[in-house]
């Protein structure tokens, strides 16, 4: 799980380096780091239902070696071309670890206390992954170039694949579940086709025909993926799950956390590289605040979400990110660094006490032997999220000028501002829950 939230991230760092090495432009970058969550985001659910059906150590272990290999594509790219290729093969080996990872979890404590503590630990090793990457990517870049962020997978890869043969207990859902062949191509073209779009907005125009082709296309695919899986008696995603308010507003949670944290990501590497002139790993150290809070808190925020359920770590999740953002919507050239790090440093607290609630929400709607879909779901938000904060953030930005960019980046801290408010939100649509009523 660390690598999963590690690569979604530790690309951010090193996007001016790579673009300086193989020529490449923002929106170049910005492929770079969606290849990635888009594919992840597109084949979570079916890879939880591949694992639910063949066993879940199977499918994670396959995972961990597409995984593996194609880190070492992304460390031999000779362009930018086929580094987004290598990248999207990364995200078809990811989509089999991390909705796998949380089932693993999942299965092995079906105590609802236990469980919850559980997925407050696993939230805190991804959280801690996640928050890490701009700092690990920042020393990697200093010490051994831009390549060195994908063959440090290597090592991990091997202990992982050794530990998972010897400790992971192998896992298969009840009843076998037939593959959601039309669902799963509508779903990757709903996701890929409007990220796509808000990626290449700026550059093709908001209002040309490519860019209303697409606006028809996703309205289309999204209609066509709720038609079909209404249809089905074993549909890819249940479209029923979502008429329940807690479920339908963890999902929407998730890819507000989410947003929050990869525009947040972005606009910091962009804004410390190029307009204030930092050196990579000085621009990930800038983010350490980020990571120690979302370390830190997340253990916590599993532990409150097993006592007494998870409005109270919601409330403190949109608080934090809240304040975080507002405290960089005046942000220019000259903006004291303090203000920086205690902004990284609530949206990271906020992050960390986001993730166990959103996820125990998640689980708890679905039987445990849907574990695996019940994470793939939970997991295609969160990279929904990420992949639409990029695409937000790059838009912001893109061909502005290291001046410039400070103010045009405003914007995107409203937003972050915005995505912690949309958590009130989601705590409103939930209703107390004792660990007892969770597990029925």
């Amino acid at each position: 799980m660390f690598l999963v939230g590690l690569d979604t991230t530790i690309v951010n760092v090193g996007l001016p380096a790579i673009g300086r090495g193989l020529g490449a432009g923002t929106r170049d970058l910005e492929w770079t780091v969606d290849a990635y969550t888009l594919v992840l985001a597109s084949l979570l659910i079916s890879s939880g239902a591949l694992a639910d059906r063949f066993g879940r150590r199977r499918v994670f272990q396959c995972g961990l070696a597409v995984f593996g290999t194609a880190s070492l594509l992304c460390a031999l790219a000779p362009s930018v071309g086929a580094l987004i290729a290598a990248r999207a093969v990364q995200g078809i080996g990811a989509s089999m670890l991390s909705p796998v990872a949380l089932a693993i979890v999942v299965n092995a404590m079906p105590d609802p206390r236990e469980r919850a503590q559980a997925i407050g630990v696993w939230a805190s090793v991804f959280g801690l992954s996640m928050a890490a990457g701009p700092v690990t990517g920042g020393a990697l870049i200093a010490g051994f170039g831009w390549r060195s962020v994908f063959w440090v997978n290597a090592p991990v890869i091997v202990a992982a694949l050794v530990l998972s043969a010897l400790f992971v207990p192998e896992s298969r859902g009840q009843r076998a579940r037939r593959l959601d062949i039309p669902g799963q191509t509508l779903l990757t073209v709903m996701i890929g086709v409007l990220v796509g779009v808000l990626i290449e907005g700026p550059r093709i125009g908001w209002t040309s025909p490519a860019a209303l082709a697409a606006y028809v296309v996703t309205g289309g695919a999204t209609a066509g993926f709720m038609g079909v899986e209404c249809r089905r008696s074993e549909p890819l995603m249940d479209p029923r799950l979502f008429r329940r308010p807690v479920f339908s507003s963890a999902v929407l949670g998730a890819v507000a956390v989410f947003v929050a944290l990869n525009v947040t990501l972005l606009l910091n590497t962009l804004y410390l590289q190029h307009t204030r002139g930092w050196t990579p790993l000085a621009a990930g150290v800038a983010t350490l605040p980020m990571a120690v809070g979302a370390t830190v808190c997340a253990p916590l925020s599993g532990r409150l979400v097993g006592r007494s359920g998870p409005r109270l770590p919601l409330v403190l999740a949109g608080g934090f990110i809240t304040g975080g953002g507002l405290c960089l919507v005046g942000l220019d050239q000259r903006t004291n660094v303090l203000l920086l790090l205690l902004a990284y440093l609530l949206i990271g607290i906020g992050f960390g006490f986001a993730n166990a609630p959103i996820t125990n929400t998640a689980v708890s709607g679905l039987p445990p032997a849907r574990a695996g879909v019940a994470g793939a779901i939970t997991s295609t938000a969160r990279q929904v999220g990420s992949a639409l904060g990029i695409a937000l953030a790059g838009g912001l930005v893109a061909g502005t000028s290291p001046a410039g960019l400070a103010h045009a980046s405003r914007p995107g801290w409203i937003l972050v501002a915005a995505c912690g408010v949309l958590l009130f939100l989601v705590v409103r649509a939930s209703r107390p829950k004792t660990p007892a009523t969770a597990a029925r």
